[in-house]
């Protein structure tokens, strides 16, 4: 795997595996007192984690 895809596949795997820690223990955020709801996070697990797996799989074959 090349240097690049492969530091672009952890930071993308990270924030996913932030995101699902988030939904798992409920945390709330607020950012200038607006409230990020919970479904944003499925969002975050969603898009990252499948971006993630694509560049993965793409580097791997």
């Amino acid at each position: 795997m090349k240097p690049a895809a492969l530091v672009a596949t952890l930071f993308l795997s990270i924030v996913a595996a932030l995101h699902l820690l988030r939904l798992v223990f409920q945390v709330q955020f607020t950012v200038a007192s607006t409230a990020i709801p919970m479904w944003a996070s499925v969002l975050g697990v969603l898009g990252p984690g499948a971006l993630a797996v694509w560049l993965w799989r793409e580097q791997r074959g």
